[in-house]
């Protein structure tokens, strides 16, 4: 599968596009020794407050490599980013079309708070093992299809305009 509705589908672990910086969310958000064990919601703040997760601006980024990471090419990079005053530009990976609207804070909360489980399982259930990546990939396609599936099995509302407004 190449695309749906126009967007790229990538399969795999580390099949994800090439970004303007190696972000290896293995060694942030990974769980083995010497990886940091980060939450998802710690750099993507948004994911409990609103309806996209969003990226980090490059002053998150900077709240620990203003000091850490000296020599690394790619903390140089972003260094240089911030310097310039620029953004990443980073190449999106998950998309749902325009005419779907997916409020990540109320899957998150609904999950976290009747499971109590931390935000990162939730956001696995469609990301995949997003800790497991040195680059993200799209590891299924987000189809309608799951989204009702997931709906029905959790009590969730199915009519069209809860997710088409």
């Amino acid at each position: 599968m190449t695309a749906w509705f126009g967007q790229p589908v990538i399969f795999g672990n580390d099949d994800g596009p090439d970004q303007p910086i190696a972000y290896p969310h293995t060694i942030h958000a990974g769980t083995q020794p010497g990886q940091l064990g980060l939450d998802c919601t710690f750099c993507h703040r948004n994911v409990t407050k609103g309806a996209a997760a969003t990226i980090p601006a490059v002053g998150l980024c900077l709240t620990c490599h203003k000091t850490v990471g000296d020599g690394n090419d790619e903390i140089e990079k972003l260094r240089a980013i911030a310097e310039a005053g620029d953004a990443i530009h980073w190449v999106r990976v998950h998309r749902v079309p325009d005419h779907v609207h997916f409020v990540h804070e109320a899957h998150i909360s609904f999950f976290s708070e009747r499971d109590g489980i931390l935000p990162s399982a939730v956001c696995s259930t469609c990301h995949g093992d997003v800790a497991s990546m040195t680059k993200v990939s799209q590891v299924k396609p987000l189809k309608m299809s799951d989204c009702v599936d997931c709906h029905r099995d959790n009590g969730a509302p199915t009519d069209c305009t809860t997710c088409h407004y």
